[in-house]
């Protein structure tokens, strides 16, 4: 078997014509639906980026144990379970965590790999003397303080310099080499259409606004207070690059097309999470609850042994961690023991549920599950980091080490049933000067209330409902779920639950 897995960053489902009706220009994505089986009701797990990273990877979620971090000696990783059995695999990437302390054990699990440099905020030139008074007169206020990315973006002058499109050229040559090869697994990964919302200006020409100002690409993480036009523009913005993306996804089906690929090699289209563009009075994701628009993300597949599903769709309920066993599945290889995830293959043939909920969230904050038609976020009465621990052999964080200062009292806990045998060190979470426990970014969560929605009769969760009934039922499940992760003692005293099935 030959798999091809294209990852992009932010990817909203709202944004793609394949999932319903939008002003987004995305006719590849339609175009793959209709060649591919599409699921309708895909969802996140642990949370953002490299958390989300980490369960692809494993099979399994982390956000129980764990903030942002690395992969684990004690983790499995199916691109090395894949090397390891025979399958090479390799990774085209410009997701510049990969680079960082966090994230810096993911990339060299493959056979190869192939970074492009420049996205976002990599610290890729150097400019030991920038001239800030000058490099910020074309930028909005809002971001000025992304010096890395203004200094990367005048590197960027024509087209084929965007790391997007460098990183789906590569992709190519990886195929003209490769292709007629068996037994191998390609991921091509972009970290577009992740903010900075920066996209050449053919694609950004198709979407005009009224706005008439310095560059606004990159929302913060935060409520929303900027005027109608700003708001436009970003979305504007957002827009070309998600349409640039359509258009470079649409030159690697070409190359399936021209080159017979279908008959023999499987094609995998996801993201880790949406991005709130307004919606909810919202920017991006982190710090609001994990509302729909983030939660509920594309996932498309095409097998040539299912070639006649070509255009159906699944109602069936997945997520993040069900890649991890199909992938492995796909290509004849032994699931591990750890993986809590689902493959997915059987739903390819038919709508057979291969899992009752889905539960999903952040380290620290609510704790959220979903059946696809109701979604309950469970938020503990205290978001202080009392009685909350990291648990961990590698002490990283985003884009640094853990401080000495957190270092010092931590313990050695016996093993989890997922680290092999092996302690683990307990650790105290990051948190603000109140005690608060912060996100990956250190910023705070916000309108931590506990609400259960109806998604089918409220798609934009603007009524939460009473229902005690579904709620109780919601509360087993997350506590199965708790179970089978071998979630630390104290997270369910955080969330008020207990072990036997009840509510504290």
């Amino acid at each position: 078997m030959k798999t091809v897995f294209v990852l992009l960053d932010s990817l909203n489902r709202s944004a793609m014509e394949s999932y319903g009706e939008t002003s987004v220009k995305t006719p590849n994505f339609k175009r793959f639906a209709d060649r591919a089986v599409t699921f309708d009701n895909h969802y996140v797990g642990s949370l953002p980026c490299i958390p989300a990273r980490r369960d692809l990877h494993t099979g399994r979620l982390n956000f129980l144990h764990r903030s942002w971090g690395p992969l684990e000696p004690f983790d499995d990783s199916f691109p090395e379970l894949l090397k390891l059995q025979g399958t090479y695999t390799h990774i085209i990437t410009d997701h510049h965590h990969y680079f960082a302390d966090g994230g810096a054990t993911y990339h060299p699990r493959y056979s190869s790999w192939e970074l492009v440099r420049g996205q976002a905020i990599d610290r890729w030139k150097a400019h030991v003397n920038a001239d800030l008074d000058h490099l910020t007169l074309d930028y909005h206020p809002m971001q000025q303080n992304r010096v890395n990315y203004m200094i990367n973006r005048q590197y960027m002058g024509e087209e084929q310099d965007y790391s997007g499109p460098q990183t789906f050229s590569l992709g190519q040559e990886f195929l003209k080499k490769n292709h007629a090869e068996d037994n191998w697994f390609l991921q091509l990964e972009c970290f577009d259409p992740h903010e900075p919302f920066h996209a050449p200006p053919r694609f950004r020409d198709m979407y005009p606004t009224d706005y008439d100002g310095p560059i606004l690409d990159w929302p913060f993480y935060k409520r929303v207070d900027e005027s109608p036009e700003e708001v436009a523009e970003m979305r504007a913005n957002y827009a070309a690059l998600t349409t640039m993306c359509d258009e470079y996804f649409g030159k690697l089906l070409d190359f399936f097309d021209e080159n017979d690929m279908w008959k023999d090699t499987s094609l995998i289209l996801t993201t880790d999470h949406g991005f709130l563009l307004g919606e909810h009075d919202w920017w991006s994701k982190n710090r609001m609850p994990v509302y729909d628009e983030i939660a509920r993300i594309p996932f498309m597949m095409y097998h040539p042994d299912h070639a006649s599903q070509g255009g159906t769709r699944r109602s069936s309920l997945t997520q993040t961690i069900d890649i991890m066993p199909t992938i492995m599945e796909l290509h004849g290889h032994e699931i591990p023991k750890d993986v809590s995830g689902k493959s997915v293959l059987p739903v390819l043939n038919d709508d057979t549920p291969i899992r009752n909920t889905a539960m999903f969230g952040y380290f620290g904050a609510a704790c959220n599950i979903t059946d696809g038609t109701y979604v309950y976020h469970r938020y503990p009465e205290s978001l202080t980091g009392d009685d909350l621990y990291e648990y961990t052999l590698m002490p990283t964080r985003m884009t640094t080490r853990f401080p000495i200062s957190d270092l010092v009292g931590a313990t050695l806990e016996n093993p989890f049933s997922f680290t092999k045998g092996a302690p683990i060190l307990k650790l105290k979470p990051r948190t603000n000067e109140d005690g608060d426990v912060v996100e990956c970014q250190g910023m705070s969560f916000e309108d931590t209330v506990t609400r259960l929605y109806n998604l089918d009769a409220d798609p934009r969760q603007e009524s939460p409902i009473d229902a005690p009934e579904i709620e109780a039922r919601f509360v087993a499940e997350m506590i199965g779920h708790m179970k089978e992760a071998d979630a630390p003692e104290e997270i369910y005293a955080r969330f008020d639950l207990k072990e036997d099935g009840e509510n504290a």
